[in-house]
């Protein structure tokens, strides 16, 4: 090491981690809980010990250089390197502790694994445990939840992917809106009607385009980007619509109708490959998915006619 260079500090590289995640200085001071003075000065510390520019500021934020592109990988190793170091050397990981976020889509998240959670935080008291709905601004490559479920495989990042199941989606409607109008036996059936569907510019995952049935031609449409939202506009009466089989199950007022048709699609349980040895991490991941497996039957309803997918 030459006299100019320096060795590259821990706390640097947290504060740098955390500016590159948030995307603006404010944001990352608030989440390590320090002050954006401090931010700015373990930054600049890093840019003289490489001699280089890592972060750009602007009005609206801050984004990396090539450098910093560069140099966020191996910062990602160092931080996967401290956290297991801790485990192993302070053993607080053993008794699974510290803090654990789950992102989930919010149907699943909502009448699956909210219930469940419970059961959780009773085996692991010393756990915390946070569950937010997806999509929000959160990235699980950029280490803003910790566990992930997710409707597609992920084909880019260093994650590791484990298909959780298969669910189906049929159409329903509310008893009270079938006793007002015919009940529809064709998807021609559905220019009679109102059909309740996701706002499309808004749809986060493909898997959300049901273009097997191609552009349904209803008398009305209405668009909700929430899943929860339209299975409460459904079961209000508001209307037709596709809905997970698992949650309308649990509402004895919703009758599937057009049986012949469903949807077949999936859940991934995805964790960083930094993080994915912790035993907090670990031992959730393991929780999720084995009750997903113990209750694998009612997420695909058999009783449909032809499957697509």
């Amino acid at each position: 090491m030459s006299k100019n260079e320096q060795p590259l500090d821990w706390d640097c590289l947290r504060v740098f981690l955390a500016v590159a995640r948030a995307g603006q200085l404010f944001a990352a001071a608030r989440k390590l809980r320090i002050t954006h003075s401090t931010v700015g000065r373990q930054i600049s510390r890093l840019e003289a010990g490489l001699h280089e520019n890592l972060v750009e500021r602007m009005s609206n934020g801050c984004r990396l250089t090539t450098a910093g592109e560069q140099l966020l990988p191996f910062a990602e190793r160092v931080e996967s390197a401290v956290l297991q170091a801790q485990s192993v050397v302070s053993r607080t990981d053993v008794e699974v502790s510290g803090n654990v976020r789950i992102g989930a889509p919010e149907t699943f998240g909502a009448y699956f694994l909210a219930p469940r959670l419970p059961i959780l935080a009773k085996r692991y008291p010393k756990l915390d445990i946070q569950l937010v709905p997806l999509p929000l601004n959160l990235s699980l490559p950029k280490r803003e939840v910790d566990i992930a479920v997710m409707l597609t495989m992920p084909t880019e990042g260093r994650l590791i992917a484990r298909k959780l199941t298969d669910y189906s989606l049929s159409f329903y409607a509310s008893r009270s809106y079938l006793s007002q109008c015919q009940i529809p036996k064709s998807i021609n059936d559905l220019k009679s009607h109102l059909f309740v569907s996701y706002v499309p510019d808004m749809l986060y995952s493909p898997s959300l385009n049901y273009h097997e049935i191609g552009k349904v031609d209803a008398g009305y449409i209405l668009e909700c980007a929430s899943s929860l939202g339209q299975l409460e506009i459904v079961q209000a009466g508001g209307g037709v619509g596709i809905l997970h089989d698992f949650a309308a199950a649990r509402h004895p007022n919703l009758v599937k109708i057009l049986p012949d048709v469903r949807f077949l699609r999936a859940y991934w349980l995805i964790v960083h490959t930094d993080v994915h040895e912790l035993n907090r991490i670990r031992k959730v991941g393991a929780f999720i998915f084995d009750e997903v497996q113990a209750q694998k039957s009612q997420f695909v309803d058999d009783a449909s006619g032809n499957t697509k997918s």
